[in-house]
This record gives structure tokens, sequence and C-alpha cells, in this order.
């Protein structure tokens, strides 16, 4: 049980919770003090309905469990570090690193966009983190401004690995819907076809946009805009991104298996902070992640971004039917994930464009936008409750 000491409480006989550094949907991060090896941490609660039923409680945990060691297995310098993990009145804790910094989120929205190099520099540390991840077969699957922190030293950190996936796992959960952020999810992802390390990296191709001018390419008033958007609309990079367009153009190819891929990314951006021009993606062969991790047969062809002209895929136009069944039903709602920050904490702000989209639904306005989480808190994901089946998708005619 946690005990009160001086009006604070401390769980697992060793931690102390001393003040709130933010609330979110899935928890509350805490600053605390790990009274054994005296040090400051980041400790996240994982809120509990009591109204939930038992099972889907026990979900609960296990999400935070899952994401604990997800995460523990990751070395990097890039990725957010995981001391423990503990239970307390039956609650799970996980205990991390104290980031002293503000989210990438936060920084534009207080600072506006980076410039080229700057955002550069950030793509080379997410990649390495990512290649990190990857090789190590886990998948972030919500990789947005909100989930990257900067430090007050300028350390670039991915964190908020609450929806990770080991490689090979369904994107889709038993009743259909799929979790994530619809401004930086994957065309694949959205229809359910399949889910990899390309995804990831689609979402960083957005990502980089959205640092480089404010806000993501795939930005729309509506979900139904937003998944056009992303499975069918032509692409416009910002005129901001020209600097490093090559690999903003071939992160955001939206076949996955000609999609650029980490290890050729990481040196087109390095060639562009020597040299302050980043070379064109090389003809030959495909230079998808899959191919960074294992070696396959190359595919000749640079990457491309088809044009609304060209037919869409199949799992395109999948995820458009999906779009318009979302949108005659119901809507998802995406909140987005604060930071661990020096100063920051529960203090009301609402989160950037970038990482909420409305929820809307035919007849009604939009629903209140809900409580933004915190870092260390489960990723802010949506949830689109569609009615197609993964395995039985619908007749195209």
């Amino acid at each position: 049980m946690g005990t009160e000491r001086e009006n604070l409480r401390v769980i697992a006989g060793r931690y102390r919770l001393e003040s709130r550094l933010g609330r979110g949907g899935m928890g509350v991060v805490w600053r605390a003090s790990d009274l054994l090896l005296g040090r400051q941490v980041a400790v996240k609660e994982l809120s509990v309905d009591p109204s939930l039923p038992e099972e889907e409680s026990r979900s609960q945990r296990e999400r935070t469990l899952r994401e604990a060691r997800a995460v523990a297995q990751l070395e990097h310098p890039n990725i957010i570090v995981v001391h423990d993990v503990v239970e307390d009145d039956e609650r799970p804790y996980m205990v991390m690193e104290l980031i002293e910094g503000s989210s990438l989120a936060d920084r534009i929205s207080s600072d506006g966009p980076l410039d080229a190099a700057e955002a550069a520099r950030m793509g080379v540390a997410l990649l390495g983190a990512l290649r990190r991840a990857h090789g190590a077969g886990v998948l972030h699957r919500d990789l947005k401004p909100a989930n990257v922190l900067v430090s007050d030293e300028g350390r670039v950190v991915l964190t908020d690995f609450g929806i990770a996936r080991v490689e090979g796992a369904t994107t889709l959960t038993e009743n259909g819907s799929f979790v994530g952020s619809p401004e930086y999810t994957a065309p694949e992802r959205m229809s359910g076809a399949r889910t990899g390390p390309e995804s990831d990296l689609w979402s960083l191709g957005a990502l980089l946009c959205t640092a480089l001018s404010g806000e993501s390419p795939f930005h729309r008033d509506s979900l139904g805009g937003i998944l056009h958007a992303v499975v069918s609309a032509e692409i416009h990079p910002p005129d901001e991104a020209a600097p490093i367009l090559p690999v903003v153009r071939g992160l955001l190819e939206r076949d996955p298996d000609r999609r650029l891929g980490s290890a050729q990314a990481e040196r087109m951006l390095r060639a562009f902070l020597d040299t302050g021009r980043t070379p064109p993606v090389p003809p030959g062969p495909a230079t998808s992640t899959r191919r960074d991790v294992q070696e396959r047969q190359p595919v000749t062809a640079p990457p491309r971004i088809p044009s609304p002209a060209r037919p869409l895929p199949l799992s395109a136009r999948r995820a458009l039917i999906a779009a318009a069944l979302v949108a005659a039903m119901a809507g998802a709602g995406v909140s987005a994930a604060a930071l661990l920050m020096r100063g920051g904490g529960d203090n009301g702000r609402t989160p950037p464009p970038t990482s909420s989209v409305p929820r809307t639904s035919p007849g009604t306005s939009p629903p209140t936008s809900p409580t933004p989480t915190v870092t260390g808190t489960r990723s802010p994901t949506s949830t689109v409750d569609a009615t197609l089946s993964p395995d039985r998708p619908p007749r195209i005619p």
C-alpha cells in the first residue's frame, strides 16, 4: 500500500510522489523521489476507473506493463529510460527518467517551427531511436510531436511507447478498431492491411513536415478529411521542407515497399547537415526499413508519391470506405500527450492542433476535447470503430 508522509504518498515503500507534472486520459505523471537511490524520477500512475468491468480494468494494467516491457529492453540515448515497474494497491506504476524540458509539440506551439538544420538533427536522432526499436522487433505506432521530448540540453527523446507492438502483431483490435493519431498514421495502417517499421517512418515524414511548418500536411477539419488526405489526396509537403525535400518525399511514399528506409534517410540527412544539400534518392535498390533490418532482393525504382489520377491501391480504397462508415457512424477521439517537463504539469494547456483531431458525426456538434495526456502516460490514441473486418475486406467495384 502507498503511505502518506508529510502529505506525500510513498508507493512500493520507495518512490515518494511529490508533485503532479500532468494528467491525461490514461493516467497521471508525477515528479517523484527515489528514496533508495536518492534521485529524481518520473512516475506514471495508471488511471483505474472503478466503474469498469474487471476484465477491462485488467486490460488497462496489462497495457502499462506492455509499455514498460517494450521500452525497458531498448537502450538508446534517444529513447526514454525505464527504471522500474511496480504495483501498489493493485495499481501499476512505471518509473522513468525525468526529462527536464518540453515536448516538440509544446515547443512548436510556443516558439514556432524549427529551421531545416534543426529538423534534420532531430530526424537523425529519431531515426537512430527507431532503428534500435525496429531492430528489437518493437514498433512505436504513435510517433508525433507530442511524443518527442527535447531536454533543456537539446537531447531528443522518443517516449510514450504506450501502443507499441511487437512486429507482426495485428494493427486492428478484435472489434475492428485501430489505435494511433490519424494525422501521423500510415495509409497501410489506416486500412488495416499491415503494419511494420515502414509505418513508423511515414509518421516521421509527417512529423518533419510539422516541425518545419507548424502543421501536419494531413491536418483537416474532420476525421474523414484526414483519412482522405492520408490515403488518396495529393501530398503537398510545406515549402519549408524544400531543403530536405527528397527525404520527406521518400518517407511519405504511400507504398510501404517503396518507402525510404531508415538507414538511407539518415545518410541523406547527415549529408545535408555536412554539405547544406540533400542528395536525391538514388535509383536502384528499394530502401524500405525491412531491407535495413533484413537484406532482401532489391527493387529498382526510386520512391514516388502517386498522384490522385492514378488508381488507388486496394488497401487505400478500403480505408476510404472505412472513413465513410466512420464519418456516418461515430467519430474518433484523439488526445495529445503532454510531457515530463519542468514547470509543466496540469495547467490546463490545450495541446497544439497537430495532435488532436475533431470528432464529428452528421447532425451533431463536435464533442469537447479530452483532457490532454502527459508523457509517461499511455500514448494518446484514436479508436476508429470501423465495421469492416480486417479478414473480410469490402468488395470494391
